[in-house]
């Protein structure tokens, strides 16, 4: 028999192996039965030996990848350890979201809806009276018309009123949007495209009526140097919500439950960079935002943190020699 003949017809045990992974993942040792235990080893065992196969006869890297990535994964699984591992995290935030997302086609289309929407309300809010006061309603009108009124100071208006319990309810606000457009994502992904939407049309609306506004000068000046990363957050929770809806309902020949469970730890993992970009934005906003300094520094500030998103999206995550077999799981029943 073919080598490329007998590891197809191990590509049961693999996908076997792969679901057993799902299942033991984040469960207590002790509410696995021993069989289950010493099947699992079995399957590792074997998935060993076909990787050793795999690397001898030098079969498509697309398998020879997914095989890796299996027996690691069954490795942890097997001799894992109940301690925080900081470098598997720093790993995973740095290598595995970015190229997972580079190639996210959820992520793409978070992006287009999200800023399609808000160029659209940008322009209707700024070009057509009334469109920001029925999108925002006239509570959120006027408290921009008298909390922008002045220029931005530490103790002049909304924008000052920064100060340490402020903070706090900017990080409660903004991380909220996020973790709704990820949690309505749950909702078959289509929560996840209203919630994005919606955010989008309202965030949109703000820029455009106050870019009429004759406290454009304020507001920009406060917003300017935060956005960047604020707003990526956003775009990053959808993203992760709507993909989780999809896994429902295209479960990729997993139950249901599998396919829910494999994708939601994919997308914890996003969310989390998610929360530090929120972390990041809220620092600026506690202390460079409502500063008095020149909109220069709040211009380069945005300049320089779109750069460091740059460097993680596209950078880190476009695809390297090795990095291409990244995608053999999905297609290694093609190559085999």
């Amino acid at each position: 028999m073919e080598v490329s003949d007998l590891l197809t017809a191990r590509r049961e045990n693999w996908r076997e192996l792969e679901l057993m992974c799902l299942r033991f993942e984040g469960r207590s040792r002790r509410v696995i039965p021993a069989a289950t235990v010493n099947r699992f080893a079995s399957l590792y065992r074997s998935a060993c030996a076909d990787l050793a196969l795999a690397d001898s006869y030098q079969l498509p890297p697309g398998t020879i990848h997914y095989l890796h990535q299996l027996v690691a994964r069954a490795h942890n699984q097997l001799y894992r350890s109940r301690t925080f591992n900081v470098r598997g995290w720093l790993k995973e935030l740095f290598v595995a979201v970015p190229q997972r997302l580079f190639n996210d086609n959820c992520l793409r289309l978070a992006f287009v809806i999200f800023w399609g929407v808000f160029l659209l309300a940008y322009a209707a809010a700024y070009y057509r009276p009334g469109f920001a006061e029925n999108t925002l309603g006239k509570e959120m009108i006027s408290y921009l018309d008298d909390g922008f009124a002045q220029p931005v100071t530490r103790s002049s208006g909304a924008a000052g009123n920064i100060g340490g319990g402020m903070v706090g309810f900017y990080i409660w606000n903004n991380a909220g949007i996020g973790l709704r457009c990820f949690a309505m994502g749950l909702l078959g992904g289509v929560g996840g495209l209203y919630a994005t939407v919606v955010n989008a049309a309202m965030i949109g609306a703000t820029f455009g009526y106050m870019a009429k506004s004759p406290n454009a000068d304020n507001f920009y000046h406060f917003v300017t140097a935060h956005a960047p990363f604020e707003l990526t957050a956003i775009i990053l929770c959808a993203a992760a919500g709507m993909r989780l809806g999809f896994a429902i309902v295209e479960t990729r020949g997993l139950t249901r439950g599998d396919s829910l469970v494999k994708t939601g730890r994919e997308s914890v993992s996003v969310v989390c960079a998610a929360v530090i970009m929120f972390l990041m934005a809220a620092g600026i906003e506690a202390f460079l935002s409502p500063s008095e300094a020149p909109y220069e520094i709040k211009a380069l500030t945005a300049v320089l943190t779109s750069a460091m998103l740059m460097f993680y999206f596209v950078f880190l995550g476009f695809p390297k020699e090795q990095g291409r077999g990244a995608r053999g799981e999905g297609m290694m029943n093609d190559e085999v």
